[in-house]
């Protein structure tokens, strides 16, 4: 029997229908991996990708080196604290330092790992009237025991399609004052369907919201809030803008200025006249300073990099260290 040929296939054919074959040079470069943040002594990071964000209750400060404690809610764990010179120190809504906080007061601390593995760096003290403000935020009352000076609530947005918590209880007792219109109120004035924000304070252990303040609109919050930024901005031109010095060249300083410090950073303009100064670990100012100018800014997210042309860079400036500075009268 005669057996049929095949049909021939030629090596081009058998190239056109091999499956293709990658090699190390074809395949997708993985991209680089970010790099973790860290805390560097003398430069504003926020390490955002390892943080721990606690509620707790103030229970120690300590101005002169800027430390303190805080207890944690719901394990009674004592932690202590190190603020960071940039710290964001949220006090009624607005920028404030650490003397503008109560002891016992609730606020979130946002906490991160030193080199030991110990989480004592702190970047932000966040109060409750803050916290509220900022995500727009109430205590919506759901019932209320007069007698007893307690509120149940639920904790949500103005209109209620944003619920975070359900039954809270918000307590009261002879040293919580009420505001309405920014004038002194009392409990009688609140009623079921209310929407209330609060600054309240621990008792020690446990979970407690015991009530400083209990705010019935938002114009009585916007009051506090509007001292609180005088307060600031007083401070700020007082005992100058805060920020650590980048760079010493001969006579010219470049600094970053610290967030909290917008007001003082917007204003300024190359040509402006100022005064600037090294500062210690409370960072109040070591001496007088020197004069100068300023030669550039740049805004670089929270932060203001300048430049200045000072009359000597000596007396006391260290890179990685801390300064403060004024704008010239």
């Amino acid at each position: 029997m005669k057996l049929k040929s095949l049909p021939c296939i030629t090596l081009t054919a058998l190239l056109l229908t091999a499956p293709l074959i990658s090699t190390a040079a074809d395949a997708p470069v993985p991209a680089p991996a970010k790099p973790v943040l860290k805390i560097i002594p003398g430069k504003v990071i926020v390490p955002t990708d390892a943080m721990r964000r606690i509620w707790g209750e103030l229970i120690s400060v300590d101005l002169a080196t800027r430390t303190g404690k805080f207890r944690k809610e719901g394990t009674d764990e004592v932690m202590p604290f190190i603020v960071m010179p940039y710290a964001e120190l949220l006090h009624h809504a607005a920028n404030g330092d650490l003397q503008d906080f109560r002891i016992g007061e609730r606020a979130i601390f946002r906490m991160h790992e030193n080199d030991k593995g110990e989480w004592v760096w702190l970047t932000y003290i966040q109060d409750q009237m803050n916290m509220m403000n900022g995500h727009k935020e109430y205590f919506h009352v759901d019932s209320m025991d007069a007698a007893k000076g307690v509120l149940t609530v639920t904790q949500a947005n103005g209109d209620k399609s944003y619920v975070r918590e359900k039954d809270i209880l918000i307590e009261t007792d002879k040293e919580t004052r009420y505001w309405l219109k920014g004038v002194p109120a009392k409990f009688s004035d609140i009623k079921v369907g209310d929407k209330l924000r609060t600054k309240t304070h621990g008792i020690g252990k446990g979970k407690t919201q015991m009530c400083w303040e209990i705010f019935l609109d938002d114009e009585s919050l916007a009051k506090f809030l509007g001292e609180q930024k005088a307060v600031h901005a007083k401070r700020m031109q007082d005992e100058g803008a805060p920020g650590y010095v980048d760079e010493i060249n001969a006579q010219e300083l470049k600094l970053t200025i610290f967030g909290e410090a917008d007001e003082i950073a917007k204003g300024l303009k190359a040509g402006s006249a100022i005064r600037v100064a090294p500062a210690g670990v409370d960072r109040k100012a070591t001496g007088a300073g020197v004069a100068g100018k300023v030669t550039s800014t740049k805004q670089r997210g929270k932060v203001c990099e300048v430049v200045l042309a000072v009359d000597s860079a000596a007396g006391g400036f260290k890179v990685a260290g801390l300064a403060r500075l004024w704008v010239a009268k």
